[in-house]
């Protein structure tokens, strides 16, 4: 894109210039032609290393590479090689067959500018490994025993191949090995997938109970302070529980202390209730929290209500510092997100810039 200012005109003209490729001579294709014919006589080889032998798959290019030139084959013979210079299996014949390989070449300029390669390919059956020779001779000697054998009516594998002792074994199907392989990591997979669930259900539960727990607290304190008894403040906070609690909403934290007033309510001690709750819910604020009231109730409730006041006190402090750590966490998480939508700006405002220079 050029601009193009006149003379004696105010205003620069925008112009939009195409440059197209360079045109080739009529000299200049013939000589094209013959470049690229001597080229082809190398590519279309492939692993051989002549036409006066070809045992492995040829390279019949529709294109040589860095030239303006297309290429259109035929073959005499389709039996032998296909269109892509691939060997066919029919190919048996020890000394060779001769193929007659033709090429149309095209200026891609100039369709009407063409010309014509030819040559005589020799093809030979595909070369075979060690491995692969060994078995052609095996079988060569079974075919053997088994035209023999054509009118009994049954046949012998051989016994000896080559003056060797042949042992004979049915190929293994593997498919029924492979299916059992990845039955067992499938298995072990769904495993280590359970385990995970559960280890992420238990850290749920765990960060459920510790943001209840100043709540608890806090209720209890307020209950004993208004003269409740420990047992009466405790089945008044599950009560208050049960009466908000809505389906799919439960609180673990809650849930453990109903347990612990339905085993208060069967006969088993009151003080060894709270300690089981503790043990129940497995976490270390919940554990104190059940050891401070089954030694208050041992020792009688006074200051019970200032140390749960304390506690309560304490285990908000814990929330917000918790709080705080998480929202420290949620913004070291949000780094990686902010750098690609940088990048990604960066792209957009970069990549069209680079596009409008014109060189």
């Amino acid at each position: 894109m050029l601009e193009v200012l006149l003379e004696g005109a105010a205003e620069k003209i925008p112009v939009e210039i195409k440059v197209s490729e360079q045109q080739y001579s009529k000299e200049e294709v013939r000589g094209l032609f013959q470049r690229v014919m001597r080229r082809l006589d190398r590519l279309i080889l492939g692993k051989n290393e002549s036409l006066d032998r070809i045992e492995y798959d040829m390279d019949l290019v529709t294109q040589v590479p860095g030239e303006p030139v297309g290429v259109e084959w035929e073959l005499d013979r389709y039996d032998v090689m296909n269109i892509r210079g691939e060997l066919q299996e029919n190919v048996l014949d020890q000394e060779g067959t001769l193929v007659k390989l033709s090429a149309v070449l095209t200026y891609s300029e100039d369709p009407k500018e063409q010309a014509l390669y030819e040559c005589m390919a020799n093809i030979f059956p595909k070369a075979l490994t060690g491995k692969e020779q060994k078995g052609q001779r095996v079988m060569q000697e079974i075919m053997k025993r088994e035209a023999d054998s054509k009118t009994k009516r049954v046949w012998l594998l051989p016994e000896k191949i080559q003056g060797k002792a042949a042992s004979y074994y049915k190929k293994m199907d593997y498919r029924g090995l492979v299916l059992i392989v990845m039955a067992i990591l499938i298995a072990i997979l769904l495993y280590a997938l359970k385990q995970q669930n559960i280890r992420k259900e238990g850290e749920e539960k765990k960060r459920q109970m510790m943001l209840d727990y100043p709540e608890i607290v806090n209720k209890l304190a307020l209950f004993l302070g208004a003269g409740m008894t420990v047992k009466r403040a405790w089945r008044k906070v599950v009560e208050d529980y049960e009466r908000h609690k809505t389906d799919g909403n439960a609180r673990h934290a809650y849930e453990e202390m109903k347990k612990a007033c339905y085993e208060m309510e069967s006969g088993v001690m009151e003080t060894e209730s709270y300690e089981n709750f503790g043990r129940r819910c497995n976490v270390q604020s919940y554990i104190r929290l059940g050891a401070l009231l089954s030694q208050n109730l041992r020792k009688g409730t006074k200051g019970l209500t200032h140390l749960l006041r304390l506690e309560s006190i304490q285990a908000f402090e814990e929330r917000k510092a918790r709080a705080k750590r998480l929202g420290e966490e949620a913004g070291t998480k949000l780094l990686l997100p902010m750098f690609l939508m940088l990048a990604i700006v960066l792209i957009i405002v970069i990549v069209p810039a680079f596009l409008s220079i014109q060189i």
